[in-house]
């Protein structure tokens, strides 16, 4: 016997976060949903990306953000929704990409690495940034470039020098904490920067900071933190660094 059963529905109001992930990043999500309040709810789409990131690579991703943000769910109207691609950002640039993403969705505020990084280096009153990319030389110079453009300096430089984004998500945690506190010991960089959404930094984070003295910024980090800042939610996880502490 088969039988019509009734049902309710509700307005599903819980504040909604969007998030273009790249192809090839196996950490965002994971970190992402370590980092925003239980309140809301998290929806990701992804970008078709190179295996190799170069200049080339990451500016292609530019003709596919705004059908990847039309794969968002549809009837969803999202308090913020972040492009996770700190290279990526600084290629196609920052108004591009909220074009894009507006483009496919309905969403109140855009947000993506490089974004996040300017306003919590305005929040914790960071002007000098330690710089460590695990990227080649051509894809960490227009970082910076970017970066000083924005009022952020990058005296301070390290690159673990891979264009294999395959290799980056299996960099070691205690590699990227050791690489962090080197370039912290220069006393011309106020905090330390990790670059990059496929490098894993959570649980190393409140560690260096402990050992340096300096706030520690990832690419992960201040993007989870803005977008939830945009969405009008609160953030206290303190375990993630002083970024997140409240």
């Amino acid at each position: 016997m088969t039988m019509g059963l009734a049902f309710e529905t509700d307005m599903r109001d819980e504040p909604r976060l969007g998030l273009i992930v790249l192809q090839s990043d196996e950490t965002i999500e994971n970190e992402f949903r370590r980092i925003i309040p239980p309140e809301a709810t998290l929806h990701v789409s992804r970008v078709p990306s190179g295996q190799d990131v170069t200049t080339e690579t990451l500016s292609e991703m530019e003709n596919h953000i705004g059908q990847s943000a039309k794969l968002l769910p549809i009837p969803a109207s999202f308090a913020a929704v972040g492009y996770g691609c700190t290279s990526g950002t600084s290629v196609i640039g920052i108004e591009k990409i909220a074009q894009l993403v507006r483009s496919g969705t309905t969403t109140r505020a855009v947000t993506e690495p490089v974004s996040a990084l300017l306003a919590a280096c305005e929040y914790l009153g960071i002007s000098r940034l330690a710089f460590l990319s695990p990227y080649v030389e051509e894809v960490s110079s227009r970082m910076r470039t970017v970066l000083a453009g924005n009022g952020v300096d990058t005296p301070v430089f390290g690159s673990f020098e891979t264009s294999e984004e395959a290799l980056v998500a299996r960099i070691t945690q205690a590699s990227t904490a050791q690489a962090a506190e080197q370039l912290a010991r220069d006393s011309q960089a106020e905090a330390v920067f990790i670059s990059c959404t496929n490098v894993r930094t959570l649980d190393v984070i409140r560690g260096i900071e402990k050992r340096t003295g300096k706030p520690v910024l990832s690419s992960n980090q201040v993007l989870a933190w803005h977008m939830s800042r945009l969405g009008g939610l609160d953030v206290r996880k303190s375990e993630f660094g002083t970024l997140l502490s409240g």
